[in-house]
């Protein structure tokens, strides 16, 4: 969610795009607003309520939570949480980033979010009850602070909460900000930033008030005294054991494929490459030392960095050095959800994704750890800024945008 900065030419990229290769597996989507009655003001995140009452939150990004029946009839919503009064949106992209219900959130009435605050600038991870007198509200004085990571800058906060299917939460946290990381956090254990991290929120391990899965990667014996190898550098701090990935700039949006739970992820490049990675257990993605496929630092990635499934390029003169030099450009990558729907049975496995400069969506399919299509599923839009997708239980996919829209995704006629 980068690419404020950029804005004022993305009309003129749309305009001298080249063809995109035709992909004859993927269909041709349209997009029609899913609730007519309302908008949003800087949606970034939807979510039914996993309690079979078919009702829906949008989180804005200055901080409110609202609530509404999933149902194109729907307006006035509820205010379901309020964290205005906080300031969590100071800056561009900073705010109310991430939202998760628990798993067992039917019986437990628990919810997780993720925000940034100042003085100091932090972000902050925490759970909250759902009220006990109004199911139609969460109740914020019952909140426990999980997490806080000190955030260098304003930009590149990540920000995605997800249960996996393995009940355990995960975390995308950019690398703080500014440009090229500075700080070198990418590769370095024994930082947060620029990883994607894991917790049981279940448990707790010694004083923290969240637990370290012991599967975790690099979660360190400590019980035993054998303390784990630092796979990222010789400093004594030694490598984090929250840490599931690493080496990822700034993945806006990932998401678990609800039938084969691989986690997909869209992740934000800086001047050249936005990418699409399938997230794996101790994966080194590569940043900052490559974008993409390609070198960014003169440096050397320890180890055998993880490829990403495709990338693409900024603008249609880096076509040529792109792996996949038929995948029209765009600015900033908003990262989707395998399909897993009824109502597009062509869609079914295609993984969506988009670009919030462009408004281009397009999709892919990845069969057995091989890319065997890609292409364009809705044509770009600029003015339109798709920010997020979002997934209803049934797996129907939509798309949030600063137009202040919620569009569903459907098969063009």
């Amino acid at each position: 969610m980068n690419a404020a900065k950029h804005l004022p030419i993305a009309l003129s990229l749309l305009l001298c795009l080249p063809a995109a290769r035709a992909a004859d597996s993927l269909p041709t989507l349209s997009l029609s607003v899913a609730f007519p009655n309302l908008k949003f003001n800087r949606p970034l995140w939807m979510e039914e309520i996993p309690d079979d009452s078919k009702r829906l939150i949008v989180i804005e990004q200055d901080g409110k939570i609202l609530l509404f029946p999933r149902d194109a009839s729907a307006k006035n919503p509820k205010t379901f949480l309020d964290l205005t009064p906080r300031r969590p949106h100071v800056q561009n992209e900073e705010g109310l980033l991430a939202f998760a219900f628990h798993p067992q959130f039917k019986s437990n009435g628990l919810l997780y979010l993720y925000y940034v605050q100042q003085a100091p600038k932090r972000g902050v991870l925490s759970e909250v009850h759902l009220s006990k007198s109004d199911p139609d509200q969460a109740d914020l004085s019952t909140e426990r602070v999980l997490l806080e990571i000190p955030q260098p800058y304003w930009n590149h906060k990540g920000g995605t909460l997800a249960f996996g299917p393995d009940g355990f939460i995960y975390l995308s946290l950019g690398d703080g900000g500014d440009g090229g990381d500075p700080h070198n956090v990418g590769q370095s254990g024994h930082h947060l930033l620029a990883k994607i991290l894991r917790l049981d929120v279940n448990s707790r391990t010694g004083n923290l008030p969240y637990g370290i899965p012991k599967d975790n990667p690099f979660a360190a014996k400590e019980n035993d005294g054998q303390a784990k190898a630092d796979p990222f550098d010789t400093r004594p701090e030694g490598v984090r054991p929250e840490i599931w990935a690493y080496g990822l700039r700034n993945v806006w949006r990932m998401s678990f494929d609800r039938e084969t739970g691989e986690l997909w992820a869209g992740d934000v490049g800086q001047d050249k490459w936005e990418e699409v990675d399938v997230i794996t257990k101790g994966g080194n993605y590569g940043w900052s030392v490559r974008e993409g496929f390609h070198d960014f630092k003169k440096t050397k990635v320890q180890g055998k960095p993880v490829d990403p499934v495709i990338e693409y390029p900024h603008n249609a003169g880096l076509s040529a050095e792109c792996k996949f030099p038929d995948h029209s450009p765009g600015i900033s990558i908003t990262g989707g959800y395998v399909y897993r729907g009824k109502k597009i049975p062509s869609m079914r496995g295609v993984y969506t994704y988009a670009d919030f400069g462009m408004g281009t969506v397009w999709g892919l399919r990845y069969e057995n750890g091989q890319l065997t299509a890609h292409g364009t599923l809705v044509s770009g839009n600029p003015s339109r800024n798709p920010v997020s997708f979002a997934e209803d239980r049934e797996g129907e996919l939509y798309l949030l945008c600063f137009d202040g829209n919620i569009y569903a995704l459907t098969e063009k006629k």
